[in-house]
């Protein structure tokens, strides 16, 4: 489903080496985390699998294709990814609902009616059927990070991204974030690739690669 290849990405000609020849293999449907210390290239690791940046060399094989190849990044991230970052990265003048729904506008074949079907049923899986019609800034913290996981798989990605998914949660929220993912994951054969500092998270998944220095490390 993915592999990486030889992947280097330096910043400031060269002056700041992110990656450093990153090499490794994900499964369709395997789960895997990623740890190591702030600053060793996680974060930039999925910025450029999720062609949030571009590598310096190296190349990124997603199904067979290289996604420099790709013509439409943007597209290949609406149709392909999803995304969870460490901040919900909501947008704070539309309801939670509404933030649900945006990933879906780009597919078509989808009504609106549909469209807001499946942010509705989305927010139920996460336990927030009762705040579908409330603004970010209305709700918690971990509502929040719970309504940019349901954003995150409104479009039944082939491939999850999650940089420190449960980071700014309290643990009861942590444990329903990682269980929605991992049952996602089981349920839709998603491949899914989740940064973090927390070893039980780690511990949940199914492989994990650890970095150090822009480089994967035994």
């Amino acid at each position: 489903m993915i592999r990486i290849n030889s992947l280097i990405k330096h910043y400031d000609n060269g002056l700041v080496k992110a990656l450093n020849g990153v090499t490794f293999n994900l499964s369709i449907g395997e789960v895997c985390s990623i740890m190591g210390p702030s600053g060793c290239g996680k974060t930039t690791l999925l910025n450029l699998i999720g062609a949030l940046d571009i590598p310096t060399a190296g190349n990124i094989f997603i199904d067979g294709t290289n996604l420099s190849k790709i013509a439409s990044k943007a597209m290949y991230r609406n149709r392909t990814l999803g995304f969870i970052f460490q901040f919900h990265n909501l947008i704070p003048n539309i309801t939670l609902v509404e933030n649900v729904e945006l990933p879906t506008i780009a597919i078509s074949g989808m009504n609106r009616v549909q469209r807001r079907d499946t942010a509705l049923k989305l927010l139920s899986e996460v336990g927030l059927d009762n705040r579908t019609n409330f603004l970010p800034t209305q709700v918690s913290g971990g509502e929040r990070q719970l309504t940019a996981v349901a954003r995150a798989l409104v479009n039944s990605p082939k491939i999850l991204l999650a940089d420190e998914p449960t980071g700014n949660v309290d643990s009861d929220t942590a444990a329903l974030i990682m269980s929605i993912i991992l049952q996602r994951s089981k349920k839709d054969n998603m491949t899914t690739l989740i940064v973090s500092h927390n070893k039980d998270i780690a511990r949940q998944t199914e492989r994990t690669l650890f970095m150090r220095d822009g480089c994967l490390v035994d």
